[in-house]
């Protein structure tokens, strides 16, 4: 808990949220989905990375016993799967396509991977049971190739390989991040990465740090005078963004960025967006501020 508050709270030193699609009520690696947000949340996140769905309701005793398990399963997992959590009370499209999929009781929990959704859990089961019926299933998933083969020593059913081993680098991240010492966050985080690339946090973690490098030692009202003298120069107006976005003027950096997408071509402008998705990155994708400024990129862009 003390790791999770802690990770919270350095994301919203640098404007952002540990929440969302991230970090739902019940953990980092779970999020409540919608009819409207089903195909970025669930389809298009299933393309790189294992995504359960629970088909629940606020009526459904055995949901309320299943769906804590899953949650906690999906947190030790720490980012190779993702729970996304469907109130087919709230989402009438999601429940009338549950039902078409034949199914008529919940809770249901299905499986999406490279957009392709299958069956995986109907009704209620303990939480050992739930352990074994993800460890087949993962083995299932590796054995037909659609997912690399799991680390030696990993948990196959809780997906997270050396669980304890992460926290305690989590640990050496933190109190590297306590003690200003950049470099020997970025060392931590990346060698989460390095076991588990799909860890959420840590990859949140390592673009906060890689942020925080780039405007150390930076004068941050000279940065923004300088980008202001040379609208065209791409890199003074990437320094001016990363300032804006540490001192948290998070619109005033994405429109910065949008506008030298709309200014530059070729290799600059390709620069100047990937550098606006890494920043969108440091938001929940539920942000009202990443949607907005998503939607204007693919306009500037097409």
């Amino acid at each position: 808990m003390k790791r999770q508050q802690e990770r919270q709270a350095a994301a919203e030193a640098a404007g952002g949220d540990a929440g969302g699609a991230n970090g739902a009520a019940g953990g980092p690696y779970v999020v409540d989905v919608t009819d409207q947000t089903f195909n970025a949340e669930v389809v298009d996140r299933s393309r790189t990375v294992p995504v359960l769905v629970d088909f629940w309701a606020e009526w459904c005793g055995p949901c309320k016993q299943l769906g804590p398990i899953l949650e906690k399963l999906a947190n030790e997992a720490a980012g190779q799967w993702v729970l996304a959590k469907v109130d087919i009370d709230a989402n009438p499209q999601l429940a009338a396509y549950m039902q078409q999929m034949g199914v008529r009781g919940i809770p249901f929990v299905a499986v999406v991977v490279a957009g392709q959704l299958l069956p995986f859990l109907n009704g209620a089961a303990p939480e050992p049971q739930v352990r074994q019926a993800l460890d087949q299933l993962f083995d299932a998933l590796r054995k037909e190739g659609i997912l690399p083969e799991a680390p030696e020593g990993a948990e196959a059913g809780a997906g997270a390989p050396g669980v304890s081993a992460a926290d305690q680098v989590y640990g050496e991240a933190e109190e590297a991040l306590q003690k200003g010492d950049l470099d020997g966050a970025k060392a931590a985080f990346q060698r989460i990465l390095d076991r588990n690339p799909r860890d959420e946090g840590a990859k949140r973690g390592m673009t906060l740090v890689e942020l925080s490098l780039r405007v150390r030692g930076v004068d941050a009202q000279d940065a923004l005078r300088d980008a202001e003298a040379k609208p065209d120069d791409v890199r003074a107006q990437l320094l001016a963004a990363d300032v804006e976005m540490v001192s948290g003027q998070i619109d005033a950096a994405f429109d910065r960025l949008l506008g030298a997408v709309r200014r530059t071509a070729g290799d600059d402008r390709d620069a100047v967006r990937k550098h606006l998705v890494e920043l969108f990155d440091l938001l929940s994708p539920d942000d009202p501020r990443v949607g907005k400024a998503r939607r204007s990129l693919q306009s500037a862009l097409f």
